[in-house]
């Protein structure tokens, strides 16, 4: 297909192809949608909480003082910066799931 168009359209197009498939291919494979969204930086991830709330999905987010917790249906207020305040938050919602 990608030999018919112009090779900058070409380019663009494979380009676009590898982003959508790296962020998106996991998706494919899944049997059905998760019971749980769990979201770190709510501000980078605002198109993976619109696409939750559309399909009523619960979202777990770690909020710092420039998100919105009514975005959201479980806020857990922290830094969402700081790999150590998200590894120990992690930590404690994997255990809890677990148990």
């Amino acid at each position: 297909v990608f030999n018919l168009l112009p090779k900058k359209e070409a380019s663009l197009r494979r380009k676009e192809l590898e982003k959508l498939r790296k962020n998106l291919n996991g998706i494919k494979n899944m049997q059905r949608i998760p019971d749980i969204a769990i979201v770190i930086d709510q501000k980078r991830e605002m198109t993976a909480i619109r696409e939750c709330q559309k399909l009523g999905i619960p979202v777990v987010s770690i909020l710092d003082t420039n998100c919105d917790p009514d975005l959201v249906d479980i806020p857990i207020p922290g830094n969402d910066d700081a790999v150590g305040s998200i590894k120990l938050i992690l930590q404690s919602l994997t255990d809890s799931i677990n148990t």
